[in-house]
Order: structure tokens, then C-alpha cells, then sequence
């Protein structure tokens, strides 16, 4: 199951497309990033992307390289051991960011809270917040931690 489905994403898509060129420009994106707690520069976006705007199709492919990054733990290499370590931070950062109230979970309102702070939020997604969090909720708590928000992230 995916974090963000195909309709969502268009809808982050066009609602990033603020001039309605049917691009997003790095500027755009890092804004984007910049509200959900992920940091980085134009220029290492441009680096990362090897472009300054991105259509629906790249923006997909960026959605999906990020959200299918895999941690590798035992690296004997120093600059994966980097990235790794930056990724980490990048998703705490963006647990940061549902996690509303700071107590180390995310419950179902603060999961739909920050989708509509996003403009992802409908009707249909009260059950969808459920139904995702209970998918990864291993400890039947009703609330995601950050290791089940994780393995969320990371599902393929």
C-alpha cells in the first residue's frame, strides 16, 4: 500500500503547479518541501533532479524514488552511511510534521489535520486515515509510532 495514492499525488501536483504550466519548477517543489519539514536547496535539488522543473510524470518518479529510498543499515561506506543519516533526519522531520501535538504518535485527526494543511483532505479520507493507520499499526494502539510511520513510508 502506498503512503500518497496516484490521485492525491495529482492533486499535490496541481496545487504545486501554481502557475498552471503543467511544471513544476524547483522553486515549487522546494516550498513544498520546505512545509512538510524536508530542507533542501535549489541547487541540490537541481543536482538530485538534473533539471530546474519536473512534469507530472517526473514529479511521480521523484515521489517514488523518495518514498522507496531503502535505509541500509549495515553500510561499510561512508557516504551512504551520510545519506542514510540524512534520510533518517528527513523523515523525522516529516513525522514531525503529522505528529501535531508532539507525543510521539500519530492518531487518525492529526493524520487528517495535516492532509488538509497539505490540501489532501475529502470526506472519503476519514476512512482512509483509519484504514492506513491500522495497516501499520502493529501494536493495535490505534495511533502510528515513529517505526510503524516508517515502515509506512517504506512499504513497497
Amino acid at each position: 500500500m502506498s503512503p500518497i495514492n496516484s490521485i492525491n499525488l495529482s492533486r499535490i501536483f496541481s496545487k504545486l503547479d501554481k502557475n498552471g504550466d503543467g511544471l513544476v519548477c524547483l522553486d515549487e517543489l522546494k516550498g513544498f518541501l520546505d512545509t512538510i519539514g524536508i530542507i533542501a536547496s535549489q541547487e541540490e535539488l537541481e543536482l538530485l533532479l538534473g533539471k530546474t522543473s519536473l512534469d507530472s510524470i517526473d514529479f511521480f518518479f521523484f515521489y517514488d524514488a523518495i518514498t522507496k529510498a531503502n535505509i541500509n543499515k549495515g553500510s561499510n561506506y561512508k557516504h551512504e552511511d551520510r545519506e542514510n543519516v540524512f534520510l533518517e533526519n528527513d523523515l523525522r522531520k516529516v513525522f514531525r510534521v503529522f505528529d501535531l501535538n508532539e507525543d510521539g504518535f500519530i492518531c487518525c485527526e492529526e493524520l487528517q489535520r495535516a492532509l488538509s494543511r497539505l490540501g489532501l483532505w475529502d470526506e472519503q479520507c476519514g476512512k482512509d486515515c483509519k484504514s492506513m493507520i491500522n495497516v501499520y499499526d502493529k501494536n493495535l494502539d490505534g495511533k502510528l509510532d515513529y517505526e510503524e510511520f516508517k515502515d509506512m513510508m517504506f512499504d513497497n
